[in-house]
């Protein structure tokens, strides 16, 4: 309980001190709505161009290898008696491939 009055008490000190710290925000002349449709044209513009661009070949003239069929060696897992550091006889399991 202590804890979510001090941070109510936190926030509303933090909220309190931007409020008085900001002028009050004027659109004179229309600047405001100037700057949003700017930024709205060029970010428009800009996102054409890149959506427009081509991307490079990946290998030389366009063209993809041939792909490459590996047989990879078939594995199984056995289980392996061994003693450990204190004498104990385990047993754990070991990956062994053919």
């Amino acid at each position: 309980m202590k804890k979510t009055i001090s941070l109510i008490l936190a926030a509303a000190t933090v909220a309190g001190s931007l409020a008085t710290a900001m002028p009050a925000a004027k659109a004179e002349g229309g600047r405001i709505a100037a700057g949003v449709a700017g930024g709205l044209i060029g970010g428009a513009l800009l996102g054409g161009a890149i959506a427009a661009s081509r991307p490079a070949p990946a290998y030389g003239y366009g063209y993809a290898p041939a792909p490459v069929y590996v047989e990879e060696p078939i594995c199984r897992l056995v289980r392996q008696r061994y003693i450990d550091g204190y004498g104990y006889e385990r047993v754990r399991r070991v990956e062994v491939c053919n």
